[in-house]
């Protein structure tokens, strides 16, 4: 098999559900930062890109190889910064999400192009001083998430993904006025994950799978911890193919204007 490189400049930040993803011989790296331990070793392993050809590409757990991490307590910068210490350059960030309109049901994958924070405890900013403000109007990366959005035409347009602090699910109360303020998806890792990937210049796309009708959406007794990971499960093996496919279709050295900020950090290369 042809590997298309060695330096993963791809990686995926995999959500609740999805702890394993890479094909071919792995390699894990330990990467030290200034922010502590990654939630796990970055693998480093190959996605087929057909005609026998690969693609290197860079893998992490976002909760820990055993869903060790809660959404308030992920090391969220740590993350990021080892990716970018390894080489990465565009982050798929795949996740588990409730959905606040019946017109995205339980099943359908989504990638949102908005973001709302209502977290409440957690650090965002990889820049404690001297103050530096950077551009956040369109979280997203716009090519990602055209590369996301045309890798499967039943791949839907998500809208605005509002994060929430967690581990809680939402009030039916909370949940309702989410809805009326027009948002469409509800999730706990989504920030500040976005922000530090814009803040050291990385191509950040979500990829979000829908596994549940949110509280106030859906009568009965509210979201379960136990629907959702079966949900999940049903329809992991899309997620995956969805995800390989926007890789397979990613240009991994192609300029965009994420990384025309000018506010990376000193330190990762």
């Amino acid at each position: 098999m042809l590997v298309a490189m060695t330096t993963p400049r791809i990686a995926v930040i995999g959500g609740t559900g999805l702890y394993r993803f890479l094909d071919g011989d792995v390699v894990e790296h330990e990467v030290d930062t200034p922010y502590g331990p990654p939630s796990a070793p970055v693998s480093v392993g190959t996605v087929a890109l057909g005609d026998g050809a690969a693609r290197s590409v860079a893998f992490l757990p976002r909760h820990g190889r055993h869903h060790e991490f809660a959404p308030h307590t992920v090391p969220y910068r740590a993350n990021l910064w080892a990716l970018r210490s390894l080489g990465v350059r565009k982050v798929f960030a795949p996740c588990a999400v409730g959905s606040l309109t019946r017109e995205l049901p339980p099943g359908t994958i989504a990638v949102p192009d908005q973001l709302v924070d209502r977290t409440t405890s957690r650090v965002s900013t990889y820049f404690d001083g001297p103050a530096v403000h950077v551009g956040f109007a369109d979280p997203y990366c716009p090519v990602l998430r055209a590369v996301a959005l045309g890798s499967d035409p039943s791949v839907a347009e998500g809208g605005v993904m509002t994060v929430i602090e967690g581990p809680r699910f939402s009030s039916r109360a909370e949940s309702q006025w989410y809805a009326a303020q027009g948002w469409s998806l509800v999730n706990m890792t989504g920030l500040p994950e976005a922000a530090l990937a814009r803040e050291l210049e990385l191509c950040y796309a979500s990829i979000a799978l829908v596994t549940d009708l949110d509280a106030g959406v859906e009568p009965g007794d509210g979201v379960q911890m136990t629907d959702v990971l079966s949900e999940f499960g049903r329809h992991v093996g899309r997620l995956t193919t969805t995800v390989a496919a926007a890789i397979a279709a990613t240009d991994p050295d192609a300029e965009c204007v994420c990384a025309a900020g000018g506010h990376a950090l000193p330190g990762p290369a």
